[in-house]
């Protein structure tokens, strides 16, 4: 059931121990769809229609996780139906795609979905969360159980590094976690991102620039105070994630920040552009999306912060 990766493979074992232990959860991907109780029954074949499935059992009374691994483009192309069956009505069921891995980074614009965290933060009701390692994907898939709206969680293959220990419980929907502690600059970052601000921050820590470190793991609800908090010690503020800056973590924390408190604001993402083809790491380097440019871009704001 769970492809391979990290995060990914997190997110799946949650979702198998959930199978054994519920049988008010009903588990949906393209094709079969799987009870709680173990019992496999045909499950529609296209997006929208297993969206619209998910939403008749949500009706129902049934707690709902729906999975699209190989369909990236999942929110895209059910995005009429998610809006209208489960976020109007405000069901529970709860959405996730897969996004990055050597496979769809090949595939270029046609199997990458830059977009998605800003499309689905536009919904009312809906929670959006990106996981930064196994355990992290692993806790939020437990807490999704309690969650009292649709959800929604981007996934991802890439080969990262394990950022929390294995008996790391403290994830909620709207929280954060502060990673490393600093006075120097802010650096909110999410999913992949969050290894490279870690990396990051080991080498303007060489450099005697001490950065905090926001796994902004919940993009909607977002943790306002963790944010703000963290800013009027430090002054400014870097954020990084593998979306556009448009509408994405980025745009949470400007909002956030023009209502709140204004400080100088970077972001390390990706431009206002289609994806390209070629190998994850290929494409890393190509939109900006390391810790060098974390380190660049925090140079910058650190030199405009309020003195």
């Amino acid at each position: 059931m769970a492809p391979d990766g990290g995060i990914v493979s997190g997110y799946f074992e949650a979702l198998a121990e959930i199978g054994r232990e519920r049988r008010d959860v009903v588990f949906l991907t393209p094709g079969w769809a799987e009870s709680g109780g173990g019992v496999r029954v045909s499950g529609p074949a296209a997006e929208q229609d297993m969206v619209l499935a998910a939403s008749g059992l949500a009706l129902g009374g049934r707690r709902v996780f729906v999975s699209a691994p190989e369909f990236p483009l999942f929110v895209a192309r059910a995005y009429e139906q998610i809006r209208a069956a489960v976020a109007v009505p405000n069901l529970k069921v709860v959405l996730s795609s897969l996004q990055g891995g050597d496979a769809l980074d090949s595939d270029g614009a046609a199997r990458q979905m830059n977009e998605d965290f800003a499309l689905m933060r536009l919904l009312p009701n809906m929670a959006v969360v990106a996981p930064a390692d196994r355990r992290s994907a692993y806790v939020l898939a437990r807490e999704l159980l309690h969650c009292d709206g649709p959800a929604y969680v981007r996934l991802s293959r890439a080969d990262v590094p394990d950022i929390y220990q294995g008996d790391d419980l403290d994830f909620h929907i709207g929280g954060a976690r502060l990673l490393s502690e600093g006075d120097g600059v802010t650096i909110c970052a999410n999913g992949v991102m969050v290894a490279e601000a870690l990396e990051a921050s080991r080498i303007l820590a060489q450099q005697g620039l001490m950065a905090e470190i926001i796994d902004c793991y919940s993009i909607k609800p977002f943790p306002e105070r963790t944010l703000l908090a963290s800013v009027r010690r430090t002054g400014c503020c870097v954020v990084a994630e593998k979306h556009t800056s448009i509408a994405g973590l980025y745009g949470a924390v400007a909002e956030c920040l023009s209502r709140s408190y204004t400080v100088p604001l970077r972001s390390v993402g990706i431009e206002d552009e289609f994806g390209q083809s070629g190998a994850s790491e290929e494409l890393q380097e190509y939109y900006g999306l390391t810790h060098r440019e974390i380190v660049h871009n925090v140079v910058q704001v650190w030199a405009m912060r309020r003195r």
